[in-house]
């Protein structure tokens, strides 16, 4: 199901809150932390999926189920993690309805505008709230998941782009908000592969997707952790407010038709 190996046995003292954590970028963020020997508390929706993930990961790993869209259910798990480890370093908000498409604007139905607008932008504020407490106490971080969709769309993805451009403005809101006790950023990934191993192996990419980044390839879920783990690490302790762009060269790019 997923690759990565657990972790040498230790325990740096720290411990992280990573939502969104079953698969893909949360999933790589909650891996890259482990490996610096992080205690990672990694949430999702996914009961099945995640308790597994949490086993591979090691004994650094715990898991628990969150809609990060529910109050209680929020303020339950971040009670979980206190009374768990008795302390909160740092907080990752990855949970979010990734599908960037809808229907076109005049179909789309507000109960999915309103959802997609609970999980992606309502979710960081809550965790944000909930945590704000016990972060401050450890002179913690928080990393909110945006994305490049923030700052540039295809046609239907209207729910989508404000979720995450609203998630942009929450990020430098919250770093006023919180500091100087807790600093705040974003990062917004381009096109990140987040399938899993196999699934990668047995459907690569073409070369022309990798091609077309100035990098010369598509993302991994490894360049989107360790931009988070730097940003919450000791290293980056003058830097709030801001969002890290994490997308090859692509929103720099001047496309024109052919």
């Amino acid at each position: 199901m997923i690759d990565f190996a657990p972790a040498e046995r230790g325990h740096n003292g720290r411990v992280a809150l990573v939502t969104g954590a079953a698969r893909g970028i949360g999933l790589g963020i909650a891996a890259w932390l482990i490996s610096e020997q992080w205690q990672v508390v990694l949430t999702d929706l996914d009961r099945v999926r995640g308790p597994k993930v949490a086993q591979a990961l090691g004994e650094n790993a715990l898991f628990i189920a969150m809609d990060v869209a529910d109050e209680a259910q929020v303020a339950a798990g971040v009670a979980q993690v206190l009374g768990q480890f008795g302390r909160l370093d740092a907080l990752v908000c990855n949970a979010a309805i990734a599908d960037p498409h809808n229907t076109t604007l005049e179909s789309l139905d507000i109960a999915h505008w309103n959802r997609i607008m609970a999980v992606n932008l309502g979710g960081p504020m809550l965790l944000a709230k909930h945590c704000a407490p016990y972060l401050r106490a450890r002179c913690g971080a928080i990393v909110n998941l945006t994305s490049t969709r923030a700052r540039q769309s295809e046609p239907d993805t209207e729910a989508y782009a404000a979720s995450k451009g609203g998630l942009v403005a929450l990020t430098h809101a919250l770093a006023i908000s919180l500091g100087p006790e807790i600093r705040v950023n974003a990062v917004s990934p381009g096109w990140i592969d987040t399938r899993d191993a196999a699934v990668r192996r047995a459907e690569p990419l073409s070369d022309s997707d990798h091609a077309q980044h100035p990098t010369g390839r598509v993302g991994t879920v490894e360049d989107v952790a360790g931009m988070v783990a730097w940003l919450l690490s000791r290293q980056a302790g003058f830097v709030t407010g801001q969002e890290f762009v994490v997308d090859g060269g692509m929103s720099r790019k001047m496309i024109y038709q052919p």
